[in-house]
Order: C-alpha cells, then sequence, then structure tokens
C-alpha cells in the first residue's frame, strides 16, 4: 500500500471520527456514562475496594475511547498536511 494512500485512508478516519465527536448523541452517550459511573463510585461503601476499582476503570475507559478518537483525529489533520506536501510539484535543482 503506497503511501499517499495510507495518508488518504487517515484522513478518511479522520473525518469520521470528527463526525462522530461531534454527534450530539454520541456526546450524551460519554456523559452519562462517565456520571453514572462517577455517581456510582461515589455511593460505594469503605469495603467496596473491588467495586471502587472496576468503577475507576469503567471512568478511564470512556475518557480512552475519547482519547482515541481525538488522535484519530489530529493524525488525520498530519495525513492531510503531509498528502498537501506530497501533491506539490517536485523541485529539481531549484526548478519546478
Amino acid at each position: 500500500m503506497s503511501d499517499e494512500v495510507k495518508l488518504a485512508k487517515a484522513v478518511d478516519r479522520a473525518s469520521r471520527a470528527e463526525r462522530l465527536l461531534g454527534d450530539d448523541l454520541l456526546k450524551e452517550a460519554f456523559e452519562t456514562l462517565e456520571k453514572s459511573y462517577i455517581d456510582a463510585w461515589r455511593a460505594t461503601t469503605i469495603h467496596a475496594t473491588a467495586d471502587r476499582e472496576k468503577l475507576f476503570v469503567a471512568i478511564n475507559v470512556v475518557g480512552k475511547v475519547r482519547d482515541h478518537l481525538n488522535s484519530v483525529v489530529q493524525n488525520g489533520k498530519l495525513a492531510k498536511a503531509e498528502l498537501a506536501t506530497l501533491s506539490e510539484p517536485k523541485k529539481r535543482f531549484g526548478i519546478v
């Protein structure tokens, strides 16, 4: 697979990730999950160590999914910039 194809795929993935991050339903899902996990975590008893640890992991997973989508967007922006430089005419000996 050529570099240009890989870069184009990264740009496409970034576009899709950006749409997901901008989707109100997905934003609501992230916020609702995070809030419910935090509320459940706060409601645990002092002896419920295993439950708190599971909820801590769940809270962090929600953030990691969001971070992954943001990373895909950033990688796509870099790929788009690299594609732009690849499409510029190559200079040889200072001449176009």
